[in-house]
């Protein structure tokens, strides 16, 4: 049995507590290894430096760990974000990157502070069980081509990396299998010299610290006319892969969160972001798993340490960084995309119980992901089903019994179920106008009025009553359902 949703643990307790402490940091550094690179690699497919990407997510991670409303989630330069804003960096080039990603963060904080981000939880468990399939998916098939025409060595220190995250966790917990598996593989290959593709190989990960970045384009509306389509697909890329991972999170830990000041919090700190390194982000859905499950964090330390170490690497320890073996970091994530799969959810026996509709909008999330690795499309195409679906079904869910009086001088309509534009526009067939007697009376008692859709339908039913000189009551309405319905009709 699940238990009780709670607050995250906070900082001042996690300080108190030695071994929770060291556990927050030990989680946070195999955070940042397991972050370097994607980040280096989605640098370039946003075609900024290597170097820009890395120091926006010092500035992202560090500022969310402090603003943040969902602790223990890392936020940094991510994929789906690099997707979005390739494209306006190879038309337009990347002095439209800044500007852009300024409106995209003041878009997230309106979005958080007017609560939209509330609009979060009418997405569909199975829409959020194919966002979690999905992306177990694509963080194993994203470390698939670090295995593939490699040197041989790669597979010996592949199955030791394995071997040590499986199997460590039963001989003692007080340090991260991941880190102990990290530092082992890189410190044979170090010393044996083996030549085996390392982070260094992926991009420069050397120099010191960029200065703020510079404005280059004038601020008119020309400029706006070039950079809004792109920073609203930011804005809301962001904010959706940000809020699905804090409900993912919420869900893993069983703690709750403020998906609001997530929001704004993630406005500002890509704005932050811009103005130093560079490029915006958002929540890094493969690195928080690494975080919460592996690595065990629950507190904002985790997250805070996974920016302080990161920008330590970069900046004093960036050959150490560059030695990295890549199939260690490969090897560690495949195990998380394992992890993160819920596989109760597809076998047969679940799948045997569960509503046709409800596996088809999971499927179709899963595939639609996997097809365009967009996250973001994915769940929005597994909703608009979802919806799709719902509203099939509930367009047929209200049911109406007419009962004639013994005189047959009066006739009594009973209404059973919610009101709105899916179900009502069946209600008016539901009546026999010419053949009913001349008084009708339609009970509402099981029935609620939700929309100005159904207040035009019970317009139209009187109406037809009158055509044929008849009249009609409607009694039983509840107290809202009877103010929404006497405001609009005769109205509409």
């Amino acid at each position: 049995m699940r238990t009780a949703v709670r607050p995250s643990p906070g900082v001042l307790a996690t300080l108190r507590n030695p071994t929770a402490f060291s556990v927050e940091i030990l989680a946070g550094i195999v955070t940042t290894l397991a972050l370097i690179p994607e980040v280096i690699s989605f640098s370039i497919i946003a075609g900024v430096d290597p170097k820009v990407s890395l120091i926006a997510s010092v500035v992202l991670a560090i500022s969310m760990s402090i603003l943040g409303g969902r602790p223990a989630m890392i936020t940094a330069a991510a994929g789906a974000v690099a997707l979005v804003v390739a494209p306006l960096v190879k038309e337009h080039g990347v002095e439209y990157l800044l500007p852009a990603v300024i409106l995209a963060g003041l878009i997230q904080i309106v979005f958080g502070v007017t609560g939209l981000s509330r609009l979060m939880r009418f997405i569909p468990r199975s829409v959020m069980i194919g966002f979690v399939n999905a992306l177990g998916i694509l963080i194993f098939v994203a470390q698939v081509p670090h295995l593939l025409g490699v040197p041989w060595l790669v597979y010996p220190l592949f199955v030791i990396t394995v071997l040590i995250v499986l199997l460590l966790p039963k001989l003692t917990t007080a340090v991260p299998a991941p880190l102990v598996a990290i530092v082992v593989v890189t410190a044979i290959t170090m010393i044996a010299h083996a030549a085996v593709p390392t982070v260094g190989d992926q991009g420069d990960v050397s120099g010191g610290l960029p200065g703020l970045t510079a404005l280059l384009v004038p601020l008119n509306l020309e400029t706006l006319g070039i950079i809004w389509p792109t920073a609203l697909s930011v804005a809301f890329v962001g904010l959706m892969e940000t809020l699905l991972t804090a409900k993912l999170v919420d869900d893993i830990t069983d703690t709750t969160s403020s998906k609001g000041r997530e929001s704004w919090a993630l406005g500002v700190a890509n704005i932050l972001a811009g103005w130093y390194g560079g490029i915006a982000g958002c929540a890094m859905i493969g690195q928080t798993v690494v975080n919460v499950k592996l690595g065990r964090a629950r507190t904002r330390i985790s997250t805070f340490v996974a920016g302080v170490f990161l920008l330590l690497l970069v900046t004093a320890l960036s050959p150490v960084m560059a030695q990295i073996p890549m199939v260690a970091l490969a090897a560690v994530m495949m195990i998380v995309a394992i992890k993160t799969v819920d596989w109760h959810s597809v076998r047969p026996a679940t799948l045997r119980r569960m509503p046709v509709p409800e596996t088809v909008v999971m499927v179709l999330t899963v595939a639609v992901v996997v097809i365009t690795h967009n996250l973001a499309i994915g769940v929005a195409a597994g909703a608009v089903l979802a919806m799709v679906l719902f509203a099939r079904r509930v367009a047929h869910v209200i049911r109406v019994r007419r009962v004639l009086a013994e005189d047959a001088a009066s006739v009594r309509y009973s209404v059973i179920g919610p009101l709105f534009f899916g179900s009502s526009n069946d209600l008016v067939e539901q009546f026999d106008y010419a053949a009913d007697p001349a008084d009708v009376v339609v009970d509402f008692t099981a029935s609620q009025i939700w929309d100005a859709s159904s207040v035009a339908v019970l317009d139209a039913v009187q109406e037809k009553y009158a055509a044929h000189g008849k009249q009609v009551v409607f009694t039983g309405l509840d107290e809202r359902s009877s103010a929404f319905h006497g405001k609009l009709t005769g109205h509409l």
